[in-house]
Formats: C-alpha cells, structure tokens, sequence
C-alpha cells in the first residue's frame, strides 16, 4: 500500500526543524508531521509571511521528504482546558498566569494554524482541544449531568469559530482521543460529534495507544468512526498490571516500571497493527501513517529508526481480489 510513512517532530523540538528533516530522512521516512512549538513551526509567521513558509519547504524538498500534517496539541489543549497552572509550560512567557488570555492566544493560534496549513500545502491538523471537565472524570463528588452537557457546550462554543476558518482555508482538523481531552474514549468522542452536529471540519487523528490501555478495542474504534478518519498516528503502548500496579498511573512518571501501562516503541507493545492495517483498508484510509514515537526505555534515534521499518514492513496492500480466484 503506497500510504506515506510520516514521523510526528513534537517528540524531537529539541532539534532545528533542519536537523530534525536530516535525521527523518536518514531514518527512511517520506515525511514529517510538522509539530507547531520550538523551531520547526511558527504557525503565526506562516500564516502571514511565503517567505518563511517557502524556506519551510525548500527543507523538505532537500532532505527529499513531504507533510502532509501539523501537529498542534499544545496549543489545542489550551483553548479548551480549565485554567491550569500547568498550561504555562505550553504559552509565551508573558502570558504564564493569564488563564484568560491564554485561552484568548490560542484561539487566534489555531486560526492561524489552520491558515499555515493551506499555505504549506497540507490540508490537515491534528491536535487536542482541551476539556473544561476532565477533573471530573470520577463522579465523586458527584458529577451532575448538567456539568457534563455544560463542558460540551463550552467546547462547542469555543472551537466552532475556530473551525470556521479552518472550513474558509479549506483545512481539517483532527482530533486525537485521547486522556484529559473532551473525547478520550468511543463514547465521549461519538457524545462529541453528536454535538457538533457532524461537522465536516472536525475529524479524528487515530491512535490506538490511547484506547488499548483503557480496554479499548482499537479495531471497533475504527470501524465505528470510519468517515471521521482524517489521520493515523503510529503508535504503541503495553499493559503491564501485575496485582499492585493500576491504570490510573498511581501518579507515576512515563516510563516508570511499577505503572500499569506505558508507551513503547512499535511492535514492543500490545497494539495490534496487522489488524488496524486491515480495517484501515475496509474503511479506504489513504492518507499518512504517522510515527509519534515515545518509549522512555529506548533510545530515540535506534527506536525511531526500527519504527519506520516496521510500518513500512506491515504497510501492505490489499488483495485485488480474492485467493479463491486464482484457482479457476
């Protein structure tokens, strides 16, 4: 199947955006996810100056390589999140301690977002939209219905001018369930789209890491949202609980032993990717698959690397027809 393999930069902001183009390119991809923090996008310049837009793609083409995505999960989250004093790590320094005007700031960055993308040449975005609820996930103290329908609400009211522009560029935005976001799982994401109305413009950026540890069957995720489908993330995680660990975390840092779950690099974990390649065919997926790598017990550039290998080894196509055929 000639889907492009991708590798998603967020995980690599340390780097230059040039740096991070020789290494993808060495590592055997055939593009990037462009994340929207450190060097590799200023969605703001982007939107406004062709010239720094145009030095964006005279690196690609060097290092031979396309995008077909941005990436723009921190700033998303921002829009939709209650205040949080963690969200200073993901804004300027002179808006730390503003809720307000954080929220306000990525708001217009999303718009701008969805205006670097037309003008980049890729039609899709893919990121967080926050959730003004999430920390009331356990209903207790109780969480009333009304609270719940209230967090949608405000979701809505945020994001539809957002996505406004995105439908005036011509841009998708996908949003990738995921824990301390408004759609984490089946029906949280299906209770969103239902809010929405089935907008076009919001879609989903798949990525089974996130379901399978919560019991999410990745493959029924897929099929029950397949015209939602706007983008792949690669990505694996396993299950580790042994009788004294949860999945809850036990607040536990990434990479931890003791939790109950953590990422890993594609094919050390439990997903199951012949099976999603599958479905991905069933529901006529074509567009990127899209390496978000993160295994704090591996080194990068070796777990990046066999990552693409990997994909591109599993990324068959499907059959013409059926075997029986050949037997006539």
């Amino acid at each position: 199947m000639n889907r492009p393999v991708t590798l998603f930069t967020g995980q690599w902001a340390d780097l230059t955006f040039e740096d991070v183009c020789k290494k993808v390119a060495d590592f055997g991809y055939d593009g990037v996810e462009i994340a929207c923090w450190g060097d590799h996008m200023d969605v703001k310049k982007a939107a406004e100056d062709k010239e720094y837009v145009e030095k964006k793609k005279q690196i690609l083409a060097k290092y031979g390589l396309k995008c077909w995505a941005l990436g723009s999960h921190l700033t998303g989250q921002c829009v939709g999140d209650a205040p949080d004093p963690r969200l200073d790590t993901f804004v300027p320094p002179e808006l730390k301690g503003k809720p307000e005007e954080i929220r306000s700031w990525a708001i217009a960055q999303m718009k701008y977002t969805a205006r670097a993308a037309a003008n980049l040449g890729c039609y899709t975005v893919t990121g967080f939209v926050g959730s003004p609820i999430w920390k009331y996930l356990y209903s207790f103290p109780p969480t009333t219905e009304d609270i719940v329908t209230q967090g949608y609400q405000q979701i809505f009211n945020l994001w539809s001018p957002i996505l406004d522009e995105f439908d005036a560029q011509g841009v998708t935005f996908a949003l990738e369930v995921h824990p301390s976001e408004i759609a984490y799982d089946y029906y949280s994401a299906e209770r969103l789209f239902e809010v929405f109305d089935q907008r076009k413009a919001l879609g989903l950026n798949f990525d089974p890491s996130h379901l399978i540890w919560q019991g999410i069957n990745p493959v029924m995720f897929l099929q029950g949202f397949a015209e939602k489908i706007y983008h792949v993330h690669m990505k694996d995680a396993a299950v580790t609980l042994d009788g004294k660990s949860g999945l809850l975390g036990s607040h536990l840092p990434f990479g931890d032993r003791r939790r109950g779950w953590n990422f890993r690099s594609l094919g050390h974990g439990d997903v199951n990717f012949t099976e999603i390649i599958r479905e991905l065919h069933v529901i006529g997926y074509s567009g990127p698959l899209s390496v978000e790598w993160e295994d704090n017990g591996m080194d990068r550039e070796f777990g990046a690397r066999e990552s693409a290998e990997f994909v591109k080894k599993i990324n068959f196509s499907p059959a013409a027809g059926s075997f029986e055929d050949n037997m006539k």
